[in-house]
């Protein structure tokens, strides 16, 4: 037989040769993308509930980098932090609050966010990566926005904001919130509250009579109901009739039970309250009550009835916009600027109007549903005359001022 040539001493034998160490099970893994032209590290950090892996990577053009980025995936998984989502943006978080984190929420308070979102934040953060934005990043952009929006509406967009990151924090696509270090700036000055003097509420009724608006500014001017309050106001709820007989007479009234935001509650527990009404809002409910039998007559079969007192030509539900537009039309026929009114007015004007008959503060609150007389001195403090006048009436008697003075 042939022998076999010996092998050369420069050649190393099979044995020598170091094998290729193989990163252990868990590790994560380390390959070249042809296709992407660069580095590619994953790592499994969970499963789904169905079973399937939980995948995150790290890209980059060196093998170096693209290692490094994987280390330090491992070692937020070895000490139990999440593996952020590198391809996460601010945009994914906020369009994921939009659409599981409102649920529970009215039609209108969804609406409000989605446009807030739209126009505010996605155009501005949307790009970010939701791992790299930074509380600077948040401060500068709230300061840009405070140049043209109100401070109530910064506070309401840094809310969107926070409550879309801490979805994604719990969700494991970013491992803390940083808007939460972050102060809501001083923003525009809003519009300043402004209530009707008694000759312009007399040009406003006069302007609504015989309208579908009439009892609706009657109710508001005279009773201070809030706009979405009427707006969920059912005939149930109404009693025109009273009770004279009784002892002691029960009046005419409505039960404010009911508002329009989400599962139909008022705006405080103190906001649901039964109120006596003035004869002039009975006739204006009357007149109400024979104008939409007139209007269920109208539409026949496309009528829906929910049994509202000011509804829709086809008996469903009012918006804020279409009442708006309702009340600006009434305006129109006025001296007044229709653009610088809007419904809830009506009811600043009601708090004048009682405060100007001396009708004290307490009593005042009490009608407006408010919680406290803090909110009623600290939202209509325009429209509240000085309560504490016994004082200065004494020191005038005391300290009369001089004829040559005067």
């Amino acid at each position: 037989m042939p022998r076999t040539p010996a092998a050369s001493p420069d050649e190393p034998d099979d044995a020598d040769v170091p094998k290729r160490k193989r990163r252990p099970q868990g590790d994560g893994g380390l390959r070249w993308s042809e296709s992407r032209q660069r580095w590619i590290a994953e790592i499994t950090v969970g499963y789904t509930p169905a079973g399937k892996r939980i995948v995150r990577t790290a890209t980059d053009k060196t093998k170096r980098q693209a290692l490094k980025k994987l280390h330090e995936k491992l070692r937020d998984r070895d000490d139990g932090l999440p593996s952020e989502d590198t391809r996460y943006t601010v945009r994914h978080a906020v369009e994921n609050w939009l659409e599981y984190g409102l649920v529970n929420r009215d039609v209108e308070t969804r609406t409000k966010c989605q446009s807030l979102a739209d126009n505010h934040i996605i155009p501005s953060l949307g790009a970010r990566k939701l791992r790299e934005l930074s509380a600077d990043d948040v401060d500068a952009w709230l300061a840009e926005k405070a140049k043209h929006l109100s401070t109530d509406t910064l506070r309401q967009l840094r809310s969107i904001l926070k409550r879309s990151v801490a979805r994604a924090q719990a969700r494991d696509k970013v491992k803390r919130n940083v808007v939460l270090l972050c102060e809501v700036p001083r923003g525009k000055a809003g519009r300043p509250s402004k209530s009707l003097t008694l000759d312009q509420a007399a040009a406003v009724l006069a302007a609504a009579t015989n309208t579908s608006m009439y009892a609706y500014i009657v109710l508001s001017l005279l009773i201070g109901a809030r706009t979405e309050e009427l707006r969920a106001l059912t005939w149930t709820h109404v009693d025109l009739e009273g009770r004279p007989d009784a002892e002691p007479p029960v009046p005419p009234s409505i039960r404010v039970w009911r508002s329009v935001r989400a599962g139909g509650k008022t705006k405080t527990k103190k906001s649901r309250r039964t109120l006596a009404l003035p004869m002039r809002c009975v006739e204006a409910l009357r007149f109400q009550r024979q104008l939409q039998d007139e209007q269920r007559q109208a539409a026949s079969t496309a009528w829906q009835e929910h049994g509202l007192v000011f509804a829709s030509t086809v008996g469903t539900e009012r918006n804020a916009n279409n009442v708006l537009r309702s009340f600006r039309a009434v305006l129109a026929k006025t001296d007044l600027n229709p653009d610088e009114w809007t419904p809830r007015e009506l009811r600043h004007s009601f708090v004048s109007v009682l405060s100007d008959a001396g009708v004290p503060i307490e009593e005042i609150s009490r009608l407006a549903g408010h919680k406290s007389t803090e909110v009623t001195e600290t939202v209509y403090w325009h429209q509240i005359r000085p309560a504490l006048l016994a004082g200065a009436e004494a020191m005038d008697d005391v300290f009369p001022v001089a004829a040559e003075d005067a």
